[in-house]
């Protein structure tokens, strides 16, 4: 879809659901357990798994392996040298025999190399998070869902006003920056290269979009396939490196340093926000969800994020959409407001995956959550 609203052609995605469900179909449903990579959001997702009586398994490599130890979430840890040995067939069905549902988040899109390649079930929708690291189809199904989205530049030479640079994929911030014309946009992304933040092909893949002055809020909603409902789980603000540091420096010493700072996030703390304004938000992930729907059996599962910021006039753009658990849900561990109201005991993103499988093996609904 262009900017006046005409949907344009997307390249149809090839993941092949068959297995995935075949394999389930071979699962006890009785013994399940709930696996992820050591890294994103794996505290939140296996402490989650253990609330609701799952077992757990971590694989991670032997540099994170500290923390999975530390905190004791993982009944078993299964080391790996890279995120990509994740694919190997020999380890893939070892967590068959464990009757294991993976749980995605951002370093499956990251890291792992091609999402078709895994076959042992994954909880969520495979196809919807390749649409996620691909900037021009997240802009078509946001737009499709009727939502208000900044500005995009197809090339720097189009910039007339305040943007910010992105790049594909869930890269935390890393190397993004602002610039307000097409010489600031090439000063500051050689820079970016020179400090090895990108790389030249980055700057060809850049993602120019205009930068609305605003609060960011970042909305993980969950949605039920089990019970047919959209649920708020949390809200969170990022704590971004340079760009919030940047507070901390008098002007004077600022101008004299040159510096153009980034957005490499450091962290996320909670957000409430007035409630009126909260219809805004859920209707939008109301509207995601009805697309997902036409652009992928069964469309939307689980946790997913509306990344969006709020202008002066409590107007609300959408800016990304990530379809599986972010990061920044980790702040609603035990719960945040809107879990509690909703659920009225401790419920927080890993928890609400692991009860949706839960009470999805009850029901004998499985399939329903596995793309």
């Amino acid at each position: 879809m262009d900017e006046s609203g005409e949907v344009q052609g997307v390249m149809e995605d090839e993941i092949d659901r068959s297995k995935p469900v075949e394999v389930l179909k071979g699962y006890d449903r009785e013994n399940l357990t709930i696996a992820t990579l050591g890294s994103h959001s794996a505290l939140n997702i296996l402490r989650g798994a253990k609330d609701e009586g799952f077992k757990t398994v971590c694989i991670c490599r032997e540099r994170e392996k500290i923390i999975y130890e530390s905190f004791g979430v993982a009944d078993e840890l299964i080391e790996i040298e890279d995120y990509g040995d994740l694919l190997k067939k020999g380890l893939q069905d070892e967590l068959i025999e464990k009757n294991a549902i993976i749980v995605p988040h951002g370093s499956f899109n990251a890291y792992i190399g091609s999402l078709n390649d895994l076959y042992v079930p994954v909880f969520g929708n495979r196809k919807l998070m390749l649409w996620e690291t691909v900037r021009e189809k997240q802009r078509e199904w946001l737009l499709r869902a009727g939502l208000k989205l900044p500005k995009t530049f197809e090339s720097p030479e189009d910039i007339d006003r305040l943007v910010i640079v992105k790049y594909p994929g869930a890269r935390g911030g890393m190397g993004y920056f602002l610039a307000s014309s097409p010489q600031d946009f090439y000063e500051k992304a050689e820079r970016m290269v020179k400090e090895g933040l990108i790389d030249e092909e980055d700057v060809k893949k850049a993602h120019i979009q205009e930068y609305i002055v605003g609060a960011n809020i970042y909305f993980t909603f969950f949605y039920s396939p089990v019970l047919d409902r959209i649920e708020l789980i949390a809200a969170d603000r990022r704590y971004e490196s340079s760009v919030d540091g940047i507070g901390r420096i008098p002007a004077r010493e600022q101008m004299k340093a040159e510096i153009s700072p980034t957005y490499t996030v450091i962290g996320n703390f909670p957000v409430v926000l007035r409630e009126s304004l909260l219809a805004k938000a859920l209707k939008a992930a109301k509207s995601v969800v009805d697309v997902s729907k036409e652009i992928a059996y069964p469309g939307m599962v689980g946790p997913f994020c509306l990344e969006t910021v709020f202008d002066e006039n409590a107007e609300m753009f959408v800016f990304e959409i990530s379809a599986r658990i972010v990061a920044g849900s980790n702040v609603g561990v035990p719960y945040s407001i809107y879990s509690y109201v909703l659920f009225g005991e401790p419920m927080y993103a890993g928890r609400r995956i692991a009860r949706e499988v839960r009470l999805a093996a009850k029901k004998d609904m499985l399939e329903e959550l596995i793309y």
